[in-house]
């Protein structure tokens, strides 16, 4: 550059200046701040500091928000109205704060129970979290639970202004606590808001279904009444979405932590297994499909039942997870039946047998392979089996299995010996043992 394009372009950048000094703009349309004719800088931010877009330097909107929609703790937006939902409805004092109130401002209700009240509460609470959270509307597991809620109110005789009242003033109750502290979790109004449009749409397609089950049940379109605690522990077996509800509704926990225990009916358990699943309150316990279930909330103490009564237990597991867990009680239940076993038992204690029992296609493949050893055997069948049995649940001592079946050692040795002749089996092997086992519990339970 030329001496002369230098003095140019500094005389320029001189004029520019006296220029915007003067209270005009310099040749490149910028005030004396450096701002041009949209008040915003070289870089395109205003006197805020934000760009066009309301980012400031760091790239963050007013909120806080990156360009992915996320704070500065990388949550979504949604995420953290959702964690201020939960953590307002996880309050301690929400809970009797909403019976109050409903107590107080909705006379029919006030004669309920704050128990039924406060169950009820949590179970829409739960369910109305979970969906805000999905950002999806009522399933059919929240709208049977609700219609369940209408078919209750209608029996106690609580008008249905009664109870639209009393879900109205939980709503209200749980609303107006979130907004309290929204600003101090960094959830601005218009999200917090859009939550609550989420939250009206669900609550009117639940509220028709609340509305439809109570007026059926006052034209007298229902079943008759059925035991409540019976109903929540079928509605827990269920699994899922259903078995969580239920659990809100019991107070059971929800993040895990519960057993399932089955045994046979009243008529044939004696008090102590019986009585079992009461002694870990809070549990519920009914019969079911003509076994009685208890859904406990502590780990069961060991336990040997003096009359031989028995009881299978599974889990632990959380509320969605019961289903599955009860079948695996049941099997327990099997499985300790025909090992002999008494008392409580898990189902891990008897993993062996209960998958046994659960493959009957092997079984009767197992049946049919040995039919001829058991056409050989003869009369002498039933005996050979149970002193096979005995003396590989004694963990083959002889003694021991000869004490049980009231024989002759050499009886039990002989015994075990002619199985293997007629069978080929050789029940000292690990996996012989299994199948001589299994073996001879079929033909005892087929005889």
């Amino acid at each position: 550059m030329h001496a002369r394009d230098v003095h140019d372009a500094h005389g320029s950048d001189a004029a520019g200046s006296r220029a915007r000094g003067s209270g005009t703009r310099g040749t490149d349309g910028r005030d004396a701040d450096g701002r041009g004719t949209d008040g915003r800088d070289a870089d395109g931010r205003g006197t805020d500091g934000r760009d066009a877009d309301g980012r400031g330097t760091d790239g963050r909107d007013a909120d806080g928000r990156g360009t992915d929609g996320r704070d500065a703790d990388g949550r979504d937006g949604w995420t953290a109205v959702v964690d201020l939902i939960e953590r307002v409805v996880g309050e301690d004092d929400l809970l009797p704060s909403v019976v109050a109130g409903v107590r107080t401002l909705v006379r029919e209700v006030s004669v309920l129970p704050p128990a039924d009240i406060a169950g009820h509460t949590r179970a829409l609470l739960a369910a109305a979290t979970r969906a805000v959270a999905a950002r999806r509307g009522p399933t059919e597991a929240e709208l049977s639970f609700v219609a369940e809620l209408g078919v209750t109110r209608a029996r106690q005789g609580v008008p249905i202004e009664a109870v639209l009242g009393a879900v109205h003033v939980a709503e209200r109750t749980i609303w107006a606590r979130a907004r309290e502290v929204a600003a101090a979790h960094g959830v601005p109004a218009d999200r917090l808001l859009d939550a609550r449009e989420l939250y009206d749409d669900w609550s009117e397609a639940v509220r028709a279904r609340l509305i439809t089950a109570h007026r059926a049940t006052e034209t007298g379109r229902t079943l008759p009444a059925v035991d409540r605690e019976a109903d929540l522990v079928r509605r827990l077996l269920e699994g899922g979405s259903a078995a969580a509800l239920a659990a809100a509704e019991a107070g059971l926990p929800a993040g895990g932590g519960l057993w399932v225990a089955v045994a046979r009916p009243r008529d044939t358990l004696p008090s102590a297994v019986h009585e079992q699943p009461r002694a870990h309150a809070p549990a519920l316990v009914a019969l079911v499909d003509g076994l009685l279930v208890g859904v406990l909330t502590r780990v069961p103490a060991p336990s040997v039942s003096s009359d031989g009564a028995v009881a299978g237990l599974a889990g632990p597991a959380g509320p969605e997870e019961l289903g599955a867990v009860r079948r695996l009680a049941v099997a327990a239940l099997g499985a300790a039946e025909t090992a002999g076993r008494t008392g409580l038992v898990h189902i891990a204690e008897v993993a062996a047998p209960a998958a046994l029992a659960d493959r009957a296609d092997l079984a009767a493949v197992l049946l049919d392979r040995h039919r001829p050893a058991r056409s050989a055997l003869g009369a002498n069948a039933r005996t050979v089996a149970h002193a096979v049995c005995a003396w590989l649940e004694a963990d083959r001592d002889v003694a021991a299995a000869a004490a049980a079946l009231f024989v002759h050692p050499n009886t039990v040795r002989n015994r075990v010996q002619r199985f293997a002749d007629v069978t080929g089996i050789d029940p000292h092997g690990t996996f012989g043992g299994v199948n001589a086992w299994w073996l001879c519990r079929m033909w005892l339970m087929n005889d």
